[in-house]
């Protein structure tokens, strides 16, 4: 396909990729739904630490669900049909793309961060979770609405296949999405009531892996690694948890963020003034994650070469996770 294919498509910036996509994606069909709603209802907020798990020679820490997973619990929680598909072959994913876009069917893509040409250099790293929409083409570039970048850019043939066939964790695959069919009104009182109750399991799960027995996990091993692993180790995985919240999309503290904004929406669609106050105390929780990036990141930039630095922060994550335990029950009891 080499003419010209330009879906009129608009493009709303987000602050997470995942969410964004599905947002700009209803937008197109005809639905208004928020960034934060798709995150709320798609029960997108989560801890988890993966010490079995290496990404960039450290254990995976990762504040949200896993990618794909916001979009099929979204679709499935408001009746909206998606067709989801993978291949092992580039030049299928390329001609299953190209038949999209001239059906005027914008889709969305995963891709890896780590040849995306137009992101700047700092933010390009080996994380292979990124989402898309490709919108259309001009002779042999693909247009891009990134919903994380201001405007909308483009990517070659060969740049696109790059990171859409990147290698490493969470290979995408060539994974491409997108909604096929919808509900006449999206059913979204019964659909935010089961997000909500699935983040607050989530979050106060019995297993050490996930939510607030993840987070105090966390707590404990910063005041063994040091010893264990010496300062240089101890820093690159403190840098490791740091970059897992502040600059994957979001992190940390934009979730808390964006799942504040989504109670507040929620309260008025369920009329419940309980998610309202609810909805101002994670984003109070919110920033006390930011200030515990700020107070970690120190550390592993030395500029904080007191002894206690890692025991101060470890007592942070530790009243982060005392808090979000009372948080998360406490809203499963409003709905």
């Amino acid at each position: 396909m080499t003419e010209t294919v330009k879906i009129d498509f608009t493009h709303y910036q987000s602050a997470h990729c995942e969410n964004g996509v599905v947002s700009n994606l209803m937008r197109y069909n005809g639905f208004d739904i928020s960034e934060p709603m798709v995150f709320g209802i798609g029960s997108g907020l989560l801890f988890s630490y993966l010490p079995f798990i290496k990404v960039n020679h450290a254990p995976a820490f990762t504040y949200r669900i896993i990618p794909g997973l916001v979009f099929k619990r979204f679709a499935k929680r408001t009746g909206v049909k998606m067709k989801r598909e993978k291949f092992k072959n580039p030049a299928n994913a390329q001609a299953r793309l190209d038949e999209n876009l001239a059906k005027n069917n914008p889709v969305g893509l995963q891709v890896g961060v780590f040849n995306l040409l137009y992101f700047p250099d700092e933010y390009r790293f080996h994380f292979n979770a990124h989402n898309m929409v490709v919108y259309g083409k001009e002779a042999d570039r693909y247009l891009i609405s990134d919903p994380v970048m201001e405007t909308v850019t483009s990517l070659s043939e060969k740049e696109l296949e790059k990171v859409r066939f990147a290698k490493g964790a969470f290979a995408p695959k060539g994974h491409m999405y997108y909604p096929t069919s919808f509900p006449e009104k999206l059913e979204l009182e019964k659909a935010i009531v089961k997000g909500i109750k699935q983040t607050c399991r989530d979050m106060t799960a019995p297993v050490p892996i996930v939510g607030v027995k993840a987070m105090r996990w966390v707590a404990r091993n910063i005041r063994k690694w040091p010893k264990k692993l010496g300062a240089k180790r101890t820093n690159h995985y403190l840098g490791q948890l740091v970059r897992m919240q502040e600059e994957i999309g979001t992190g940390g503290g934009g979730f808390r963020y964006i799942y504040g904004a989504f109670l507040q929406e929620a309260s008025e669609i369920l009329k419940n003034e309980k998610l309202k106050e609810l909805s101002k105390e994670i984003t109070k929780i919110g920033d006390d994650w930011r200030d515990f990036a700020v107070d970690a990141s120190r550390i592993y930039k030395n500029r904080n070469a007191k002894s206690n630095g890692y025991e101060n922060i470890a007592l942070q994550l530790e009243d982060l996770a005392d808090r979000e335990e009372s948080f998360f029950k406490r809203l499963k009891k409003a709905v």
